[in-house]
């Protein structure tokens, strides 16, 4: 039987917010807290067209042989394909694996069109250089997400009290600003 689970990326998000919370500063921790996660929906579909719809209750995020899980309690019905109920499922223990997105995050789109410099007798022609850098976030990798964090705090009316503690990170990572 196939089975397909939506609703984790809620999940993925909020755990991707805890981690880059944990990597802040105090201050920034105790003034930007998430709020706790207290359900995740999720629904599936088996091959018969049978289909379940529920809640995880989120208890703890383990690890086994290098994956991450969600371990918590499930509440949900199973209904067949004309929708009649064929089972319910109260408070049973699951632990569920979690797949961290991947985003990538433009940072730096830069054009230069062809330059001519005369350097004291010495001619230097460059032609057109373009410049793209683009941070990629996901598990490890540090600078990437620390960008993207940045980028997207910049991106709209989020919470600007943030950017002090990310910038003081990334000039910290880069040996900057000592």
């Amino acid at each position: 039987m196939r089975r397909v689970l939506t609703g984790l990326s809620a999940i993925a998000v909020a755990l991707l917010t805890v981690l880059a919370l944990t990597a802040a500063p105090a201050s920034a921790r105790e003034a930007a807290a998430p709020a706790p996660l207290d359900s995740v929906p999720v629904t599936g579909t088996a091959d018969d067209g049978s289909t379940f719809t529920g809640t995880v209750t989120p208890t703890a995020f383990t690890s086994q042989d290098r994956r991450l899980l969600l371990n918590g309690t499930l509440d949900g019905t199973m209904r067949d394909a004309s929708g009649a109920t064929t089972g319910t499922v109260t408070d049973q223990a699951v632990a569920l694996p979690v797949g961290l997105p991947s985003a990538s995050c433009p940072i730096l789109d830069l054009t230069l069109g062809p330059l001519d410099l005369d350097l004291l007798g010495l001619t230097v022609h460059l032609d057109r250089v373009v410049l793209d850098i683009t941070a990629v976030s996901g598990p490890g990798k540090l600078l990437g997400n620390l960008l993207c964090a940045i980028a997207g705090i910049l991106d709209g009316p989020g919470d600007l009290g943030l950017l002090p503690a990310l910038l003081a990170q990334l000039n910290a990572l880069l040996g900057l600003g000592r």
